[in-house]
């Protein structure tokens, strides 16, 4: 009898979507909190915690709601947990458009979305998510 295994690495992949509302501030660090929703085309989906944090000439506060990111595919929900490296320019007086790319790993995001606030500046720092 002759049995026949899939190769470990041949998991379907899925693609993933993000919606978040975030507010937060800056003065030399900064710190964002929020939450979202992450729903992916293989039928997962989670309710997220978003905090930022990280450094540098800045100053402000700003509000980003219903906000829309997307992910490169991954195989489980699970990949998207975690740390993602970020460096954000931002200017703003008002109503802006807030979008960015990061990175954690093999792991793509890019954000999207109109923010409310006054904020200048630059920081480097760390986007996070972890499932609630």
């Amino acid at each position: 009898m002759l049995f026949l295994a899939a190769p470990a690495g041949s998991a379907e992949m899925t693609k993933c979507r993000l919606k978040y509302d975030v507010k937060g501030w800056s003065f030399i660090y900064k710190y964002t909190k929020g939450s979202g929703r992450i729903t992916c085309s293989n039928g997962q989906s989670a309710s997220v915690a978003i905090t930022t944090n990280g450094g540098g000439p800045t100053l402000g506060t700003h509000e980003v709601i219903d906000g829309k990111g997307v992910f490169s595919q991954v195989r489980d929900i699970s990949d998207l947990y975690g740390t993602y490296a970020e460096i954000d320019a931002h200017a703003g007086a008002g109503g802006a458009a807030d979008a960015r790319a990061m990175l954690k790993g093999n792991v793509n995001l890019s954000l999207a979305g109109v923010g409310q606030g006054i904020n200048l500046g630059i920081a480097l720092g760390a986007f996070h998510i972890a499932p609630q």
